[in-house]
């Protein structure tokens, strides 16, 4: 009897438990039905922009001295004299006296050279007299005084022509070492060739120096010159570069050199003064040299406004960027470097949301754009991110809608 009670309790329960459970489900609200929005990506986008001007063509190198030399005395002497400026980082001007060796011995030379000069002119005079007095006793004797055609017939030793000859050049030999020793003395004052800064030195008064030995070197402060070794599509994009000649007096393509000092960022003007006629054996590329004038002075800071210390000169040695002035086309685009698909490709994006896949040729690359020619329009939108891959005619969205 309770094993039928303790059923008939089950099913009651299970009866109670289902009937509850429909009644909630019964009074449960019905749910929002929302529409999913369609299934398109969302891309970023930027504008193509229409290039002009000139197409700039991007390098960097190093800073060299247009000139360099060393500080070679011709003349051997003790040093009497230095210039205070004839040190490391020193400046000289051109002309300027660097050091002077002691001249007496030099001196000396100039007086011995005078007194042989002196005596190889009496000489002169006294072998011209005596070949005198011997043509008029050769024609006394033989009577051809009315006859002079018939003196040629002499012996140039009875008229005493070869000592004459040889009188006269003892005294341009004599000549010669005069002047060779006043050249000498000369040397013994060595001076700048140009205006310079003094890159080394080893002398000091007192110092004995030999003719030949180098004691220091400058480089010359007119012009810097920076090598830009360039690929050759980028040395493609500077006109006339292969009829540059060293020295162009026309500066045909402009260059600008950039270089930080400190917490500042300076300009210097410059131009494409020549470019090697061979490639770097290891680089493989092209050399082109741009030169500055005046490196000294002629910087300024990029921002515009001085700063406290003043402006630096472009110093030797120095890595710097370089900005040249390339072909100036009809028509090119500057668009965003992120823009740039592989395959030299833009995608960009129409009036109704479609993607278009466009070929371009490109120029020139920088770190954020990159100058293209091709099939596009100013102002055009180009896909920059948000997609790894796209199809002609692919629906896109450029903005998110908001949300109703």
């Amino acid at each position: 009897m309770s094993r039928i009670i303790s059923i008939v309790a089950s099913v009651a329960i299970i009866v109670a438990s289902v009937a509850l459970a429909a009644f909630l489900i019964s009074r449960a609200p019905e749910p929002v039905r929302t529409e999913q929005p369609p299934q398109v990506p969302f891309v970023q986008t930027d504008p193509v922009k229409a290039g002009t001007g000139p197409i700039p063509v991007f390098g960097s190198g190093t800073v060299w001295p247009s000139a360099e030399i060393a500080i070679v005395p011709q003349v051997g002497g003790k040093i009497v004299w230095v210039d205070p400026g004839f040190q490391s980082g020193g400046r000289i001007a051109a002309g300027q006296t660097i050091f002077r060796i002691e001249e007496s011995d030099f001196q000396y030379r100039i007086e011995e050279a005078e007194a042989n000069l002196a005596a190889s002119r009496v000489a002169l005079l006294d072998e011209q007299e005596q070949a005198s007095i011997a043509r008029e006793q050769y024609e006394l004797y033989t009577g051809l005084r009315r006859d002079e055609a018939s003196a040629s017939m002499a012996n140039p030793l009875t008229l005493r022509e070869p000592q004459v000859n040889s009188a006269m050049a003892a005294v341009s030999r004599d000549e010669a070492m005069l002047a060779d020793a006043h050249m000498a003395l000369s040397r013994t004052r060595v001076t700048a060739p140009f205006d310079s800064f003094v890159k080394e030195e080893s002398v000091d008064v007192g110092q004995v120096v030999a003719a030949g030995q180098p004691v220091g070197r400058i480089f010359a402060t007119d012009a810097v010159e920076v090598i830009v070794p360039l690929s050759d599509s980028d040395a493609a994009l500077i006109p006339g570069l292969w009829s540059l000649s060293a020295g162009d007096g026309n500066r045909a393509v402009n260059a600008r050199v950039v270089a930080r000092y400190g917490e500042g960022t300076y300009i210097w003007q410059g131009y494409v003064d020549r470019v090697k006629a061979s490639l770097d054996r290891q680089r493989r590329t092209i050399d082109v040299i741009v030169r500055v004038p005046d490196p000294i002075h002629s910087g300024v800071p990029r921002d515009g406004t001085a700063h406290p210390g003043g402006t630096p000169p472009l110093l030797v040695g120095k890595f710097v960027e370089v900005e040249i002035e390339g072909l100036a086309l009809e028509e090119y685009y500057r668009a965003p470097r992120a823009a740039l698909k592989s395959g030299n490709e833009v995608w960009v994006v129409t009036d109704g949301g479609a993607i278009g896949i466009v070929p371009v040729e490109v120029l020139q690359r920088t770190s954020e754009e990159v100058y293209v020619t091709g099939t596009l329009q100013d102002g055009q939108p180009v896909v920059t991110g948000g997609i790894l891959f796209a199809t002609e005619g692919m629906r896109v969205l450029t903005e998110v809608d908001p949300a109703p």
